[in-house]
């Protein structure tokens, strides 16, 4: 993956998401936030991994007001 010179992460629109997210990583007027689903763990109380973030504990949602 090709990084831009200054070093952040290059966004590319087939970039996968998880279910939880509202938006692909690097949409303006997105950001991370703690996954409701397993409350920021990554994985669920049985151990399995959380289907809403992929197990990374976070999602990318919408901020800012309208």
């Amino acid at each position: 993956m090709h990084t831009p010179a200054d070093n952040s992460p290059a966004i590319h629109p087939d970039q996968a998401v998880n279910p939880g997210d509202e938006a692909a990583p690097g949409t303006p007027g997105s950001g991370e936030d703690t996954c409701r689903h397993c409350r920021g763990r990554g994985v669920m109380e049985n151990g399995s991994q959380c289907p809403m973030c992929g197990g990374t504990g976070l999602v990318i949602e919408g901020i800012g007001g309208g």
